[in-house]
């Protein structure tokens, strides 16, 4: 168990999450809950168009393709020139992207044994 920087441990919560119609069970830390929630409307929505541009087929698709494309434009805005006076909080986009692989993780357990 990890401890908050006040010193104390962490809680961990396992949440029911939603993405493409399916439902999987996460587990986070309990201060990382709304990030993740965050991260799994923003995967849900982007799974959502790759669908619906109706070229792919099957969620584990789908959440390839999802998790390709957003970590193309991670990759883009990581090469763009920083706008002026503009900066990038490293250790959040990092906790953004943890907590979207675990998302992503979450949601392909299972597929392999679909094959």
């Amino acid at each position: 168990m990890s401890a908050k920087p006040g010193g104390s441990p962490e809680r961990t919560v396992t949440l029911d999450i939603h993405l493409l119609g399916r439902d999987y069970k996460v587990a986070c830390k309990e201060h990382e809950r709304e990030e993740l929630m965050q991260a799994v409307t923003f995967l849900d929505q982007r799974m959502r168009e790759i669908r619906s541009g109706g070229k792919t087929a099957g969620v584990d698709r789908i959440a390839v393709m999802a998790a390709l494309n957003i970590a193309n434009d991670l990759l883009r805005e990581r090469r763009a020139p920083a706008a002026a006076g503009a900066s990038v909080d490293g250790d959040a986009a990092r906790r953004r992207i943890q907590s979207m692989h675990a998302a992503i993780d979450q949601a392909l357990a299972g597929q392999d044994k679909l094959f």
